[in-house]
C-alpha cells in the first residue's frame, strides 16, 4: 500500500557532533555522488565533504561555519531524499531556510551538481561576509498551545527596536513554536536584554549565523546572483512549497521567477517555515511528514506548526503525541529508530 509523504529538508545548525560520519554511515552506496561534490569544493580550494564527514574529531567552531555546514547538510539531506522506500509517494517537498536549496534539488528543479553549487556558494558567501547575527526565542510554552497575543507582542517589540537609531532587528524565520530574529549586534542585544529568560537559555544567540532572510543580506544576494548566473533552473517533477507557503507546481513554473525568488527574495525577506508546513498539510494531507537528515531538531518545529494550525484537531503537544504514537505521522531520518520506517 502506497504511503504519501511531504519531504522536509533542514537548514543550518543540524550537522553537529552526533552527525559526524552521517554520510559514510547512512550512504556508503552514494560515494560517487559525494565525490562529485568533492570535485566542486576542490575547484574553490575547499576541504572535501567526504573529508569533513570522515574526520576523527568534531569542532563546533569549524563545522558551524556556513562554508562547511551548508555543504554537509545539503549532501546529507539530498542523499536521504533519494533513499526512501519504494512504497512512499512524495507528493510535495519543502525546506527550512537553506533547506530550500535541498528541496529544489530533491524536487528536480536543480540537478544534484547545480543544487550543491547553489548551497555551497551561498553558504560560502554568507560566511565570508558574516553580516549581522541571529537569535532564537520561543513563542509557545511546553504545551505548544497557540498564543497569538504573545507573538504579536514579541513582533511589536522587534519593530520598536528596529526603529531605534543604530539598531536593526527583524523576523528572520517563523519556525513553529520559535521565532528566529536577525539584525545587527545592537538590535540583537537590545532584544535579549528586554525579554525575560525562558527555559534558562532563551534568547539564544546562534554562533556563526549571519542575519539570514533580512535586508542586511542584500549584498550577499547580489553577489550570489552574479556568481551563479549560469545555474539552470528547470521544471520540478514534484510540487515545491517555498518560504511564503507558495506552491510551485510541476509544468507551471516560470523558472526565471524561481531563480529570482531563490537568489533574491528568500535571501533578503523573512522565511515562514510555519506557513510552508501548514500549506503542505492542508493542500496535500500526507500520510507522513518526513524530515531528512542530518540532525533531529527540525521535527519539533514541524510538529508545532501542525499544532498551531490545529491540523486534524491537534491543539496542543499532548494531542500531537497521541497521534504520533498511533500513526507515526512525523519521521525524522536523523533518528535511527525512525529512519528505519522510511528508508528503501
Amino acid at each position: 500500500m502506497t504511503r504519501t509523504a511531504v519531504v522536509i529538508c533542514p537548514g543550518r545548525g543540524t550537522y553537529n557532533k552526533a552527525e559526524l560520519g552521517y554520510l559514510r554511515r547512512n550512504h556508503p552506496s552514494r560515494m560517487a555522488l559525494f565525490k562529485g561534490f568533492d570535485a566542486i569544493r576542490a575547484e574553490n580550494g575547499q576541504e572535501t565533504i567526504t573529508g569533513l564527514d570522515g574526520a576523527d574529531r568534531f569542532s563546533a567552531a569549524k563545522y558551524s561555519r556556513g562554508d562547511v555546514a551548508s555543504a554537509l547538510i545539503f549532501s546529507a539531506s539530498l542523499a536521504d531524499s533519494q533513499n526512501l522506500a519504494s512504497d512512499i509517494e512524495v507528493v510535495a517537498v519543502t525546506g527550512n531556510s537553506m533547506g530550500w536549496y535541498s528541496a529544489l534539488t530533491a524536487a528536480g528543479a536543480l540537478s544534484a551538481a547545480e543544487g550543491f553549487r547553489v548551497a555551497n556558494t551561498m553558504g560560502t558567501l554568507m560566511q565570508a561576509n558574516l553580516i549581522g547575527g541571529q537569535l532564537v526565542y520561543p513563542l509557545v510554552g511546553d504545551d505548544w498551545v497557540n498564543d497569538p497575543i504573545r507573538k504579536a507582542s514579541i513582533l511589536k517589540e522587534v519593530a520598536r527596536i528596529n526603529n531605534v537609531q543604530g539598531h536593526t532587528l527583524a523576523l528572520s524565520i517563523d519556525l513553529g513554536g520559535m521565532l528566529v530574529l536577525a539584525g545587527n549586534d545592537a538590535g540583537l542585544t537590545d532584544f535579549a536584554e528586554s525579554q525575560p529568560v525562558v527555559q534558562e537559555r532563551f534568547p539564544l544567540r546562534l554562533h556563526n549565523h549571519a542575519a539570514f532572510h533580512t535586508q542586511l543580506q542584500s549584498p550577499v544576494a547580489a553577489e550570489g546572483q552574479a556568481v551563479l548566473s549560469e545555474i539552470k533552473f528547470t521544471q520540478p517533477n514534484r510540487p515545491i512549497i517555498d518560504g511564503r507557503g507558495k506552491i510551485w507546481w510541476p509544468g507551471a513554473v516560470d523558472t526565471q521567477k524561481l531563480r529570482d525568488y531563490t537568489l533574491g527574495y528568500q535571501v533578503t525577506e523573512a522565511y515562514d517555515f510555519t506557513r510552508a508546513v501548514q500549506t503542505a498539510a492542508r493542500e496535500f494531507a500526507p500520510d507522513l511528514f518526513i524530515v531528512t537528515g542530518p540532525g533531529t531538531t527540525l521535527g519539533g518545529a514541524v510538529a508545532q506548526s501542525l499544532v498551531l494550525a490545529n491540523w486534524r484537531g491537534m491543539k496542543d503537544k499532548a494531542a500531537f503525541l497521541a497521534v504520533q504514537e498511533s500513526q507515526n505521522l512525523l519521521v525524522a531520518m536523523g533518528r535511527e529508530d525512525q529512519r528505519a520506517l522510511v528508508v528503501g
